[in-house]
């Protein structure tokens, strides 16, 4: 574990002063504009305030936006590997495997969470700039948290599609087209078994009524499974490649 934590520690600072944390800062105003602005433009319809709100800024984001910027994430992480031998370099050092792929997937998940925490921050300064009261209803907070494991799975993906595919554009290609194919897979009866899905579902997009409802339990629990299976997956593979 404490090789783990100074893995992961090195790929912080390989991350410091790249292009990953403007896209961090800007990417998530896009759907707070866009979503605040669809909310703003139709009040006459959109009358339950925060709630309301929330619908629209989560549709955009973890529809179009979310799995292509963390497509962007993967991209930054594997992009110095991926010049000249950087890569034989990497898996020339004495770690086990399990620990190179885990580091930078650690800091992938540590970046969702701060993109999350992100976005809440902006949807609250949205709500107020919209002249919504407060406080928050308790049940966005639910959600914002029941969002993180769907979150993580689309992270573990794009993750496993950045180290298997060492091209920049791809798994940023592959994002958005995930994002589509989730909000296809959230309006059906399969979705939840859909990982594209899981961040919409967690997070109730674009619903008024909770959509899992008593499928919490086997929410988790296909979270679970999915981070389980594509971590060893990649472990797997990676160390078949090398």
């Amino acid at each position: 574990m404490q090789m783990l934590k100074k893995a992961v520690y090195c790929e912080r600072l390989k991350a410091r002063g790249t292009l990953l944390w403007p896209a961090f800062l800007m990417i998530p105003i896009i759907p707070i504009l866009l979503g605040t602005g669809n909310y703003l433009a139709n009040l006459d319809i959109l009358e339950s305030e925060w709630y309301s709100l929330w619908t629209q800024v989560t549709m955009f984001f973890a529809t179009f936006f979310f799995a292509p910027l963390i497509g962007t994430y993967c991209a930054f992480l594997w992009r110095y590997e991926n010049f000249g031998g950087n890569r034989n370099a990497l898996f020339a050092r004495p770690l086990p495997l399990w620990t190179i792929y885990l580091a930078k997937l650690v800091l992938v998940w540590e970046l969702t969470v701060l993109t999350m925490l992100w976005f809440l921050g902006l949807f609250l300064l949205a709500g107020r700039w919209a002249g919504l009261p407060m406080p928050v209803p308790g049940q966005i907070w639910l959600w914002m948290a029941r969002g993180i494991p769907g979150a993580f799975v689309i992270a573990a993906l794009q993750y496993l599609a950045a180290f298997l595919i060492p091209n920049f554009s791809l798994p940023i290609i592959l994002g958005v087209l995930g994002g589509v194919t989730g909000l296809l897979g959230a309006n059906s009866r399969a979705g939840i078994f859909w990982p594209y899905s899981q961040m919409l579902l967690g997070m109730n997009s674009n619903r008024s009524e909770d959509v899992l409802r008593a499928k919490g339990p086997l929410f988790f629990g296909v979270c679970a499974l999915y981070l389980i299976v594509l971590t060893a997956a990649g472990i797997k593979w990676m160390k078949l490649r090398h």
